[in-house]
């Protein structure tokens, strides 16, 4: 039986305004009365539980939906009472299979088609006036594009936060699989408590790199998801059965679609250095491509440090814009960066920005960059190669980066690139700033002995006092076509968009290895199959440099900045 709406207690209600304080928000507009555990019925019969936040106000109210596999404990309602408090309903609905709802979780499988029959329950709502909006963060802005797979048309505005639209590329994306990211969310998922307290909750994510410790460093990579213990996830091993992403298993499990579907205004919310960050720009590329009123912010974060206050004054303006109102887009600009070494936030009428040129660096022996500044544009440079090893019985280990580890985001990578199986390319002290804005690239001639390799390169910030910070990076998996037998190979590769300022006397580093290793599961070397083999090989590598086969990193400066110097050496 459905509990009758009701005024929250007082704790709580002071709770909410502390909340409100802390995120800048303003005084709530309204009180709310919450109504929960209300059914609504899928087309096959299964009933999802939700929890309605109503504005205890006169007249029409837009809604705001929000789905979560989650729960509806604090954590969770702690994000719809601030739109409640503004005059928005807010239904918050836990996804097939958790917290009280019917049916099996099946990650990502469900979620348009009950998305589709949530909205088709809310048309019979009496409170329901028409008006729209989809909110939330990670598997939450998940099921947002889930649902504009075929756009209903009440929807007048989306904030989607932090999110994948693809779990395939999340999964597979360039070849090597992302273990630690993958296995972690898998844990969770299997751990969940409906009576666990948000504190509770914390404590779990924290304890939880703990618990899967051991398993990630199993061989083959198929038994790292083994004995996972709770109610188990047994789409895990499913993931690692589909490693090429134009399987058609993935086609359920992707909403790539909905890009060139959705005409309503989507502020897009993401971190440098959270996990679906690369997802977040195509979202952005592709409803920019097509004229779609789209915001961009982007922030230092990862995908456990968004900073919530923030997000939720940015969202409450889009809504208030949008859904509730018809007015212009809150922003000056349509897109905001964090940009790195000033600590201070950029606005930007497009991403990347105009005034940006290609300077290209040389790698050269004895881990230099060096400017195309010399004859010839590198034709006088030193030719030559460097080498390193990398073992995958003690693989090259991942230090900070896109990971929902609370170790996450930029670190200092100094015993990291003090491993023989680390090369390392810097420049000597800057003379000016540089500011960088947009995707680092790199052109690589290598040599290379394995029936299969990865590449992981790392753009790093070097501090006067030698501290290096990671700024971004990316991986590629390499197989046999890739790695003709004693010859040289081409490797380009494009690494995620960056904003940020090398301040003088800082030098610019190159980080090379061969893995990152538990964040992408290791490369066996070998012709073995990756996620069944158990057989390994030490792969040597060589980086050429030089005409004819110059290795080069090319990054894009804006032009009004002061240019580095050239050819300083690290």
């Amino acid at each position: 039986m459905t509990a009758r709406p009701r005024r929250q207690a007082l704790g709580v209600r002071l709770g909410r305004a502390a909340v409100g304080r802390r995120w800048k928000l303003g005084p709530a507009r309204n009180s709310i009365t919450r109504e929960r555990d209300v059914p609504a019925a899928m087309r096959d019969g299964v009933v999802l539980l939700a929890d309605h936040f109503a504005p205890a106000v006169p007249g029409p109210c837009p809604t705001v939906l929000m789905r979560c596999p989650y729960g509806r404990g604090l954590l969770y309602s702690a994000m719809a009472w601030p739109y409640a408090e503004r005059g928005y309903h807010v239904l918050l609905q836990s996804t097939r299979g958790t917290f009280g709802s019917g049916g099996t979780f099946r990650p990502y499988t469900d979620e348009a088609a009950d998305g589709q029959d949530t909205v088709a329950w809310l048309r019979e709502q009496d409170w329901f006036d028409g008006r729209l909006a989809t909110v939330g963060s990670s598997y939450l802005g998940f099921v947002q594009w889930a649902l504009t797979l075929e756009p209903p048309p009440e929807l007048r505005a989306m904030v989607v936060q932090v999110a994948p639209h693809d779990l395939g590329f999340t999964a597979f994306g360039h070849g090597s699989f992302e273990l630690y990211n993958r296995l972690a969310w898998s844990a969770q998922m299997a751990h969940q408590q409906e009576q666990r307290s948000a504190l509770r909750q914390i404590w779990g994510t924290i304890r939880r790199d703990n618990r899967i410790a051991p398993m990630l460093a199993r061989l083959p990579l198929s038994s790292t998801g083994e004995g996972i213990g709770g109610n188990e996830a047994p789409w895990y091993p499913e993931w690692l059965a589909h490693p090429d992403l134009s399987d058609a298993y993935w086609d359920a499990r992707r909403a790539t679609a909905a890009l060139e579907r959705v005409t309503v205004p989507v502020l897009l919310i993401g971190g440098f250095h959270d996990q679906f960050y690369e997802q977040t720009l195509l979202q952005y590329q592709a409803l920019r491509r097509r004229d779609v009123p789209v915001g961009l912010t982007v922030g230092p974060w990862t995908h456990l440090t968004v900073d919530v206050g923030l997000a939720a004054r940015e969202t409450l303006a889009w809504l208030d814009a949008f859904v509730a109102g018809d007015g212009p887009s809150p922003r000056s600009q349509p897109v905001r960066v964090w940009t790195g070494g000033t600590a201070q936030w950029s606005e930007r009428a497009e991403w990347p920005p105009a005034g940006v040129a290609p300077v290209t660096w040389y790698l050269q022996p004895g881990g230099v960059l060096a400017t195309d500044g010399g004859p010839s544009a590198g034709a006088g440079l030193s030719a030559g190669a460097s080498d390193f090893a990398y073992d995958p019985l003690d693989p090259t280990p991942s230090v900070g980066g896109r990971t929902t580890s609370y170790s996450a985001g930029s670190r200092d990578n100094r015993d990291l690139e003090a491993r023989g199986d680390v090369l390392t390319f810097s420049t000597g002290p800057l003379a000016g700033p540089a500011e960088i804005a947009g995707a680092p690239s790199l052109h690589l001639y290598l040599r290379c002995d394995g029936a299969s390799a990865d590449i992981f390169a790392r753009l790093c910030d070097v501090s006067e006092s030698g501290e290096s910070r990671n700024v971004t990076d990316q991986v590629i998996r390499l197989g046999q076509a890739e790695l003709p037998p004693g010859k040289a190979c081409a490797v380009t590769m494009s690494l995620p968009d960056v904003s940020h300022v090398f301040r003088p006397g800082h030098r610019i580093r190159l980080q090379i290895s061969g893995g990152a290793f538990p964040r992408y599961a290791r490369n066996l070397g070998t012709a073995a199959d990756q996620v069944t083999g158990t057989q390994t090989a030490v792969v040597h590598y060589s980086i050429l440099h030089g005409q004819p086969q110059p290795s080069v990193l090319t990054l894009p400066v804006l032009v009004t900045q002061t240019q580095p110097a050239a050819d300083a050496q690290g």
